[in-house]
């Protein structure tokens, strides 16, 4: 039985359903789960943490990621394009993935994440080039070397350049094959337990790269299945065009006729909805994972993230891939999305406080995890401590709960646990040797990009 004793924190932000903020209190947990949390709890452990100089938060929860997109980040070549184009560019290169490439694009990637306090990270994996190996079973072994709790997508393509689609005929295959390796994938690595390190969800990839009898299909296997379906959508005005020409209809309202709508779907993006579109995601319980640092970045707009809150839509937060985003941090998405809304709608833009806990129960509730999201007796121990004696903190400790999206966290977390294990100390990995990692990394990314 593996113990851990956080001793004296000196700031707890819960997260929990009544939003309390704890002060000088102990936190014990054993073989991953919180046992107690008060003031001088009698438990010994079998590794105590000094916690007198810190604030404690729940672990951030990553709703929307493309991590192999790691190796082909800041690219000169397309940096400016917006999304069409920017796609049909990337597929050249994507369509050289294999177990390798995943494999260090997973270490590096999830390795970031945890640095900067994240601790659950979602990934949205479509691109499976013919003879690549198991992607996805690759990808799980990278995460259970670190240590993150991963819940991992199959996702897919089945229409082509040739069907009207952007990608090329290598990374795409037919309904059946899709089908029939969705549910391989899910009888051999989804773990519904409370506590999971990984789950897997299906994830066709977006309206314009799948074909209607995919996206139905696969909401039939998962909900016969249990597990959850997630895609992109209205993340841009040609997505809008798209749906409108092929299908007469904007792309809520041609998802929402194929299954895929209710409380176990969300979107990436949901830039793009009316106000109608809005309230039917409320009356759903239809979620969208908020990028809003990717958004920026491919010029495809601002989602309305004020409105969906109001209106009681689920929200999560996320960082897209590497490749919209150059980074793999949710500390610095809690940022650029508090002051990108505080520019949009000051009136109704979130606080600090109101976008950390987007990115942690809102983005639980999104995976469908009742486990992780918060602290208290019960949850996992996912978490991460910040030392308040940061010189960069010093006029920060009157509201340590709004400070990480208002002020910012410049510099890796403190300590980063994760189902009670200690994965990232003094701001590095315990897991990994991270010099040698980078170094493997890239190489094998010079040499993929070289292939492409």
């Amino acid at each position: 039985m593996a113990s851990l004793l956080l001793r004296n924190i000196q700031t707890l932000i819960t997260c929990d359903e009544h939003d309390r903020i704890l002060h000088n209190v102990d936190l014990y947990c054993e073989d991953g789960f919180i046992k107690a949390i008060g003031p001088h709890l009698p438990q010994t452990a079998h590794r105590t943490v000094d916690a007198s100089h810190c604030w404690c938060y729940p672990g951030l929860i990553n709703t929307h990621h493309h991590l192999y997109q790691i190796f082909s980040r800041n690219l000169p070549q397309v940096q400016g394009l917006e999304l069409f184009d920017w796609l049909t560019a990337l597929y050249e290169i994507w369509k050289g993935l294999d177990e390798e490439v995943i494999r260090l694009s997973t270490l590096t990637g999830c390795g970031e994440l945890l640095k900067y306090g994240c601790t659950t990270c979602f990934d949205h994996h479509y691109v499976f080039p013919a003879g690549a190996g198991d992607l996805i079973g690759t990808q799980l072994e990278a995460a259970e070397t670190l240590g993150i709790r991963m819940f991992a997508s199959r996702g897919s393509m089945d229409l082509s350049r040739k069907d009207g689609g952007l990608p090329p005929d290598s990374v795409v295959q037919t309904v059946d094959e899709i089908l029939r390796d969705s549910r391989r994938v899910l009888e051999q690595y989804h773990d519904p337990r409370p506590g999971s390190m990984h789950q897997i969800a299906l994830a066709p990839c977006s309206p314009f790269s799948v074909s209607g009898e995919l996206l139905r299909q696969s909401a039939l296997l998962a909900r016969q299945y249990g597990v959850r379906l997630h895609t992109h959508l209205c993340e841009t005005k040609d997505e809008e065009h798209y749906t409108l020409e092929h299908y007469g209809v904007r792309p809520l309202e041609y998802m929402a006729s194929l299954g895929w709508t209710g409380p176990d779907v969300w979107y990436a993006h949901g830039i793009h909805f009316n106000d109608e579109e809005l309230r039917e995601l409320a009356r759903t319980g239809t979620g969208v994972a908020h990028c809003p640092i990717s958004n920026m970045k491919l010029s495809s707009g601002v989602a309305r993230i004020p409105e969906m809150c109001k209106l009681g839509v689920p929200v999560g937060l996320a960082v897209d891939g590497s490749a919209s985003n150059d980074g793999s941090s949710l500390l610095e998405e809690l940022r650029v999305g508090y002051l990108l809304h505080r520019l949009i709608s000051s009136e109704q833009a979130p606080t600090g406080y109101e976008l950390l806990k987007l990115a942690t129960r809102g983005s639980a509730r999104l995976l469908g995890r009742e486990d992780i999201g918060c602290l208290a007796e019960g949850k996992c121990a996912d978490l991460f401590m910040v030392d308040a004696r940061r010189l960069e903190l010093v006029g920060c400790s009157e509201s340590p709960a709004d400070v990480l999206a208002t002020v910012g966290l410049r510099g890796p977390v403190d300590l980063t646990v994760v189902h009670g294990k200690v994965v990232v100390e003094d701001g590095h990995l315990t897991t990994i040797d991270e010099a040698a990692v980078a170094e493997k990394a890239q190489s094998c990314c010079a040499a993929y990009l070289a292939n492409a």
